[in-house]
This record gives C-alpha cells, structure tokens and sequence, in this order.
C-alpha cells in the first residue's frame, strides 16, 4: 500500500463511527489524532475493542470554545477534520433542547471558523443526519429534498448543516457534509434501538430480565452498516469538488421485524416486549430511506448489505465477545 502520510482530526473518536473511521484511517497510514472533552470522560473501550486505542494522539478541546480548536489546528497542522461529536440522541432532545441545538451548532461554527482563520486548505467533513428531513411529501429521500426537522435534534443538525453549505459556498472551504442514514454495529451504544433490543434479548435468554419495553415499532427506517458507512466519509474528502451526499441503503425496515428477527435469532420468545406509550416521541416519522445515487455516481460506493445480514454479523460479534 503506498504511503500517505496524512494527518486527521477526528471529534466524537469514542463513539461508533469515530473508532471505525480511525481504524479505516490507519490502515491508510493517516496520521490520527482524537479530540475528547476531557481525558478522564474518555471511555476508550471501542478503540480498545479495535486494538487501536494506543495508535491514537488524543488531545482535550471544548469544541464550544474557539480558542482551544485553533491550538489543536495550530499544533497539528491536519490535511483532514472528521466532525462526528454531537448530543446524537433525539429522544435526549427533546428533554435537553436547549443544550443539544448549542452543541450541536455552535460547534459546528467555531470549527468552520477556525479552519478559515488558521488554514483554508484543511478539508472538513460534518456529520449530517437523515432526521433533517423530517415527514417529507415522497421517497426516497434525496439532497435537494426540502429540510422539515421535527426535533430539537434534527434542528441542531439542519442548522449545521446550512452553516456548513454556507462556510463552502462563502469562504471557499473544503466543506461536505454526509447525510447518513441509521447506520448499526456491534460498538452501537445500548441506548440506541438496535443493540438495544439486541441486548434485552440477551438478557432475557439469560433470565436476567423480564421483558423489552419498546416505543413506537410500527416505523421504518433505513438501517445500514456503520463500518461500511466511515468509508464513504473518507471517500468526500478525496474527490475533487466538495459536496453534501445522502448515504443509505436505499430501502427501509420496520422496527417491529427487526424485534422479530432478533428475538428468533437468539432464541427469545417472540411475545417477551412490551410496546409502552411513554416511551413514545412527541413527534415521530412514520417511514425513512434514501436515495445515495450521487455517492455512486461521483464516489464509486457501492453498498449491497442487506440489513438483516448486517444484524446478524452484529449479533455473532456480540455473542463472540461475550463467550
């Protein structure tokens, strides 16, 4: 493999895609360096699980403070700014409204405007999200879909998304944003639907626990592969023009079958959940998928996975680690 000897700034390095974007870096023979809000909150078990956690600088920067992003700029000299930090739960947004939009956005700015200030060259990609889009009249979704946030989480990544547009089109900065849709692996946090439902089951086979209590399941949504999905990240920040691109699978899944298939799969009886109505949002979308024709046609990615082949691999890996 030829050497590349680049350098890249990674925000949100211990969550999912972070370490999975850092692991793709390095076999690429990126120089990378991960940005934590404190060095005794950084939990490194995902890195840890990858075998990469002592191939990584971390350095401690406020993304609300300005200063500190400039020092990291100044001290690290990167060809390339991954920005996955974010409150990234909507079901916390709606209760923390206020601190997840400042977040959110104003992160976001002061990135942008340290990029600008410090070195213009330096490449950014933001992690945008499909619940931009909120209830849309037709799908699949596309880039030049209309925005209608239906969320305070969703308002927080519009946002950072225009601010984002506006830095490219305005001051000529390498800027692009992927759209990506719900993207699942074995590092997902429990809290999110997926694992979730993967480790109640677990736990209920174990006789650990009684019952899964669920929201809404009669949704769907498009679920893809968040090891497949960091790819593409790379991939916008290579190409030649900067721009925003949708990543999906192209088609959606009910989270009722996903329930079904994992409980089948572990061996749960398939009446061990519960639908509560408290744990439904204020607002939900009935149906999400989107259209990554332009990351095709302009990347060359070329996604296949089907989901429930994705769950299982997800599953095997968890089972594996736990044995």
């Amino acid at each position: 493999m030829p050497a590349i000897n680049k350098t890249a700034i990674i925000t949100g390095i211990t969550g999912q895609d972070g370490a999975y974007l850092a692991q793709y870096l390095l076999g690429l023979n990126y120089s990378v360096v991960g940005l934590t809000r404190s060095y005794s909150s950084a939990g490194l078990s995902k890195l840890m699980k990858l075998g990469i956690d002592t191939q990584i600088q971390l350095e401690e920067c406020d993304l609300m403070d300005y200063s500190s992003i400039i020092r990291i700029l100044q001290k690290y000299k990167p060809d390339e700014f991954y920005n996955l930090a974010a409150q990234s739960s909507v079901a916390a947004s709606f209760n923390q409204p206020i601190g997840t939009i400042q977040f959110n956005s104003i992160s976001v700015l002061n990135i942008l405007e340290a990029i600008r200030s410090s070195n213009s060259d330096i490449r950014f990609y933001q992690a945008s999200s499909s619940e931009m889009f909120g209830r849309v009249p037709e799908l699949p979704i596309r880039e030049d879909n209309v925005l209608n946030p239906v969320s305070p989480y969703a308002i927080s990544k519009a946002t950072a998304h225009w601010i984002v547009r506006n830095y490219r089109e305005a001051y000529g900065i390498f800027a692009c944003s992927g759209i990506l849709f719900n993207h699942e692996s074995s590092l997902r946090d429990d809290t999110f639907f997926v694992k979730k439902v993967i480790e109640s089951a677990r736990k209920i086979k174990a006789g650990k626990m009684d019952m899964l209590h669920v929201g809404n399941i009669m949704i769907k949504r498009d679920f893809g592969s968040s090891k497949e999905y960091v790819k593409v990240m790379h991939a916008m920040l290579q190409h030649f023009q900067p721009d925003d691109y949708i990543v999906a699978s192209g088609k959606s899944v009910l989270l009722k079958d996903i329930i079904d298939f994992v409980f089948n799969y572990i061996g749960v009886p398939a009446d061990r959940y519960i639908v509560d109505e408290k744990l439904f949002r204020p607002s939900e979308i009935i149906d999400l998928y989107g259209d990554s024709s332009r990351a095709r046609i302009k990347l060359g990615w070329d996604y296949k996975l089907d989901f429930f082949d994705v769950l299982t691999d997800i599953i095997d890996e968890i089972e594996s680690a736990n044995d």
